[in-house]
């Protein structure tokens, strides 16, 4: 696909012209909120908020109540009571891009909404397969590309939310650690939106009958230029150096004690043999399938979007 053909299928608008969207949104997250939600080296102001979350927000209610009346009128016509499913909202996008914190910020400002009050965050590390399976099926250094999960374990959680089953345990991955958490879950209790984040998530591999992406009502990409994705991935791992890498736990302990140069050598070859490869390969080709691309300037702030249209 071209650049022309990837473009075609979407309106783009500047800052300006997207924050004019929110309409009457109101901004419910105060300095202190965002100061909470927001990740190492990934700065949000309440300005952001304003332009870029509120009017995606704003779209979002307006899908979610749309999604749910089209259930309730489906149920009238079966003539059966409305069975409630939860509305799925996809996040994608590199590592070190800012996934986190757009998947945390918006979670709080969809929470903060009458028609929806229960809203849950899943990450798709926790599908990640144990360090332990990785070693075993030579895949520790695709740990992130889409063999290293588990994927029938991830299409049988999604298809049970999908149905409406309370209750659903989760592995967890700690990132502190490196590998699944083997005494942590989540529960995912029946939300009324789910955000689902993770790198691959709008990937639709070969000619599987069914893929993740399938259970899907929404779906959201967050971009940049590849340059500032490494950059902002290089000044992550030099800003938890002197941090998390110096817990004894940490699955990046070793690293602790080098100097800023070589520091900066290790994260740049780490950028470039692994996470470059996987943006290349497996993450950046599924943004055409968004609905709405987000692209981040330098400075961490968006100055575009893209909605899909067709």
């Amino acid at each position: 696909m071209t650049p022309s053909d990837e473009l075609s299928a979407y309106t783009m608008f500047g800052r300006s012209d997207w924050a004019a969207l929110r309409s009457n949104t109101s901004l419910t997250l105060s300095d202190a909120d965002l100061s909470a939600l927001r990740g190492l080296n990934e700065p949000i102001t309440t300005a952001e908020v304003g332009d870029v979350y509120l009017p995606l927000t704003r779209l979002l209610n307006l899908h979610f109540l749309a999604a749910r009346n089209l259930t309730r009128v489906k149920a009238e016509f079966l003539g059966r009571p409305a069975r409630g499913s939860p509305y799925i909202v996809a996040l994608a996008g590199s590592v070190a891009v800012g996934k986190s914190t757009l998947a945390r910020v918006l979670c709080a400002l969809l929470a903060r909404s009458s028609d929806h009050p229960q809203v849950e965050l899943v990450t798709t590390d926790g599908f990640l397969h144990a360090n332990s399976v990785l070693e075993e099926r030579g895949l520790m250094r695709r740990k992130g590309f889409p063999d290293s999960y588990d994927l029938p374990r991830m299409l049988r959680f999604l298809s049970a939310i999908k149905a409406g089953e309370p209750d659903l345990a989760l592995p967890v991955y700690s990132h502190l650690i490196g590998d699944i958490a083997p005494s942590e879950c989540q529960v995912v209790r029946q939300p009324d939106i789910l955000v689902f984040e993770g790198l691959n998530v709008l990937q639709a591999r070969g000619a599987a009958p069914v893929v993740v992406s399938d259970f899907f009502d929404f779906s959201i990409y967050l971009d940049a230029d590849e340059a500032d994705i490494q950059s902002w991935y290089v000044e992550r791992f030099l800003g938890l150096q002197p941090t998390a890498f110096r817990d004894p736990t940490s699955y990046f302990h070793h690293y602790r004690d080098l100097p800023p140069a070589d520091a900066r050598e290790v994260a740049n070859r780490l950028w470039r043999e692994h996470h470059r490869a996987n943006l290349r390969e497996n993450i950046q080709p599924t943004r055409t399938r968004a609905d709405v691309v987000l692209r981040k300037r330098s400075d961490h702030s968006v100055g575009e979007v893209w909605l899909r249209e067709t």
